[in-house]
């Protein structure tokens, strides 16, 4: 006696992706509420069960439900924002400024609505995602149909939805609380990185993570450039590093893995932790090629993500599947490197694994949920098919068929996707709510990319100084001893502090007269703080006016710690010209007739014949007082018995 399904897919090729695996030329997949219940023919099955509802398969493809490791969905909506920059100046320069600007619980809600139905439509039926707010992505997956790992981020920098580290892990403890026992949303908490993270975030989140059952979500090993720093800070690897802090003492799943190395893969696979390179984006980021084959042969649980699609432009699994057969062959010079098999397994069943949910899906077997998706096959793009070998498919699949081939999807035997259409969200409304979110957000780049002030306020407070500038320089034809026990020895002079350093500036010049100076300054007199201090100031060009042997500048300074490299800097400001300064200078802070100055005495270059000039300046917010501290600098020149003709009007920067 037949029994009763609710749905019979009849007539395709079935990959099942089993352990066998089995492939089905003119299969059929049983579907009872959210579980497949049988797979075979389509003849046997068609004699066994009487089905609801009957979708025809011929000429497709029937396909486990693809499964995306890794992704920051919400950010959807900064698609194709900002390209081809090095992964600090991405994320530094742009993401984390825009995000702070303009991630509420509407952009993160809006952005995975859009996420999903683009997955929907390629095929994608699980992903894992972290990001903030995630109750809200948690929402529109919920709201979408699909399956997914929610990951809370937490870091130790201010984000968007938590002022300091231990409220983002309180808010992570609300986000379990609430979607714990959710059929389809997994909850769970994401330390963003080594790099942006402390000992104290991971073991807290671990800590979470055992309490609650969920395997916890991070970012290791993603850029060279992270490792070394890792290696240089902390001894270890970022991989190693999350072993010592209790990443690993739960299920863990691990973005990216680029740059891992031989001791990392044991340590992935003793720890059961899943792997999960992004093709697309550490090729568009310049992150590397991650060791695909050195993982699979280690015996790591390894997947396959598209990362958020700001570093990618796209959520599409069948693109990064193919990429991931292709870069191993490309790289290693060996054809064989991870065959098309093995590329789609990374999708499906091993993907399954890597994010621990493989008792669930990845693969087309009795019990397991019904999360499918159907492939059009034989299109002008992948046609004509060949048949003679089972493990053709695979080929077809992962070289020939695109997200665009995807007609059906279904996620827990609800159909979702039908006939190309998507069925679970209102794709039109999320369109034209997503376009209103990057409207605002194209306004505040457009401004900030026509204002350098603007786009250091974008990445650190800053301070303005006084906005007069009375200076003068000299230049000195030997021993500035003498001028130095003239000045300092003079009766109206009182010394406040003194100091040596030496200073290297970096000065970026604008052809608006902007200049903006990166300054690398070291102390060396005894006691003094050990550490550099970098600074950036931005130098708005200035209005001269000559009073008496000094100059007067009138114009904006703005000065904040400088916590990039020159090479962040430069790529992020993009100056017209730049300028390297190297100075060896003498300080003395004094008070002179009730006005502060600045004596310096700088030794610029090396060489047989360095360049030796002293430097007097003061600053102030008011006009009338800086005429009354060029009066006497002029005081102070003569006092120092420096003449006329030995005036320097320039700034170093513009010494030849």
């Amino acid at each position: 006696m037949p029994e009763n399904i609710d749905l019979l897919l009849t007539g395709g090729t079935v990959v099942t992706m089993d352990h066998a695996g089995t492939i089905i030329i003119d299969g059929a997949v049983a579907v009872r509420g959210r579980e497949i219940v049988a797979v075979g023919t389509s003849a046997d099955l068609a004699g066994r069960y009487v089905a609801a509802e009957v979708i025809d398969c011929a000429g497709a493809a029937v396909i486990p439900g693809l499964i995306n490791g890794h992704a920051h969905v919400p950010m959807s909506l900064l698609r194709g924002m900002v390209a081809d920059q090095q992964l600090d100046v991405w994320l530094f320069g742009y993401m984390f400024p825009v995000e702070s600007q303009f991630v509420d619980e509407e952009f993160v809600y809006v952005g995975t609505l859009l996420s999903c139905a683009e997955m929907l439509r390629g095929g994608t039926t699980t992903f894992v995602d972290m990001y903030y707010f995630e109750e809200q992505v948690a929402r529109g997956a919920d709201e979408s149909g699909m399956r997914a790992i929610c990951g809370q981020t937490v870091m130790r920098l201010p984000t968007p939805d938590a002022a300091s580290f231990d409220e983002g892990l309180d808010r992570s403890r609300r986000f379990l609380e609430q979607w714990r026992g959710h059929e389809r949303v997994v909850p769970t908490v994401a330390p963003h990185a080594p790099y942006t993270c402390t000992d104290q975030i991971y073991r807290e989140a671990a800590a979470l993570c055992a309490e609650y059952g969920v395997p916890l979500v991070t970012h290791l090993s993603e850029t060279a450039r992270e490792v070394d720093e890792s290696i240089a800070e902390r001894e270890v690897t970022p991989i190693r590093y999350a072993k010592r802090v209790g990443a690993f003492d739960v299920p863990c799943i691990a973005a990216h893995c680029v740059h891992a190395t031989e001791d990392d893969m044991r340590l992935l696979r003793e720890a059961g932790a899943g792997a999960v390179p992004c093709p697309t984006s550490n090729l568009k980021l310049a992150s590397g090629v991650a060791p695909y084959k050195r993982l699979i042969d280690s015996g790591v649980k390894v997947g396959l993500g598209t990362d958020g699609p700001a570093s990618n432009d796209d959520q599409d699994m069948f693109t990064e599947i193919q990429l991931a057969a292709l870069l191993p062959k490309g790289v290693s010079g060996d054809p064989t490197a991870v065959p098309a098999r093995e590329a789609f397994a990374l999708a499906t069943c091993w993907g399954a694994r890597a994010v621990h949910l493989d008792h669930l899906v990845g693969s087309l077997e009795p019990g397991k949920r019904a999360d499918i998706a159907v492939v059009r096959l034989g299109l002008p793009h992948s046609a004509p098919r060949y048949t003679y070998s089972h493990d053709a498919i695979y080929s077809h699949l992962v070289y020939a068929a695109r997200a665009a081939d995807v007609r059906d999807v279904m996620v827990d035997g609800r159909i979702l996707v039908r006939d190309h259409v998507l069925l679970s969200l209102d794709e039109a409304d999320i369109l034209r709510r997503s376009q209103a979110i990057a409207e605002r957000i194209n306004a505040f780049l457009a401004g900030r990319e026509r204002n350098l002030l603007a786009k250091i306020l974008a990445i650190g407070g800053v301070q303005q100084a006084e906005i007069f500038e009375i200076q003068v320089k000299a230049k000195l034809e030997a021993s500035a001893d003498s001028a130095i026990a003239r000045l300092l020895g003079a009766a109206d002079v009182r010394i406040t502090k003194a100091s040596e350093r030496t200073q290297y500036d970096t000065y970026f010049l604008f052809a608006n007269g902007e200049r903006i100076r990166i300054r690398e300054d070291h102390r060396t007199d005894p006691g003094a703080r050990v550490e550099p201090k970098y600074t950036i100031t931005l130098i708005a060009e200035g209005l001269r006016g000559e009073l008496s042997s000094a100059i007067l500048l009138s114009r904006a300074r703005y000065t904040a710690l400088a916590d990039h490299t020159v090479r962040f800097y430069r790529e992020y400001f993009q100056p017209d010209r730049v300028v390297e300064r190297e100075k060896r200078r003498r300080r003395w802070r004094i008070i002179y007739k009730d006005h502060d100055f600045a004596l310096n005495f700088d030794t610029l270059g090396g060489g047989a014949r360095p360049a030796l000039y002293m430097e007097i300046k003061s600053r102030t917010w008011s006009r009338r007082d800086a005429g009354e501290r060029a009066a006497l600098i002029t005081e102070l020149l003569s006092i120092a018995g420096v003449s006329e003709d030995a005036l320097v009007k320039q700034e170093y920067v513009d010494l030849e």
